[in-house]
């Protein structure tokens, strides 16, 4: 199983949850599931270690594909549909992380 993590640093600019969970997330799915996208997740940054302290992120998503070649394939073809979504939704430029799931 391979994770893509799209993480959105917490900069103090805009980002609409709404969209994202009820726009964005279902436009990945219906994109994706043809390529393998067996699940998503979305996490909403709260804190970090210590009393008080901020998120590094404000939020991250998640896509659990069931392959990398699947994966590969279904980013090349939707990244740019995905891409031009993004601005509904925040101006904060995201980082990528791609894992391979070994446990749980």
């Amino acid at each position: 199983m391979i994770r893509v993590s799209v993480m959105y640093p917490n900069t103090g600019e805009k980002f609409d949850f709404d969209y994202y969970v009820n726009q964005h997330m279902p436009l990945a799915r219906k994109l994706l599931e043809p390529y393998g996208l067996e699940q998503t997740q979305v996490d909403r940054g709260i804190g970090s270690v210590g009393p008080g302290s901020e998120a590094p992120y404000v939020a991250v998503g998640h896509l659990i594909f069931s392959s990398l070649e699947k994966m590969e394939k279904g980013l090349e073809a939707h990244d740019p549909d995905l891409a031009k979504d993004v601005p509904n939704f925040t101006t904060i430029s995201p980082k990528f992380q791609i894992s391979e799931i070994i446990g749980q």
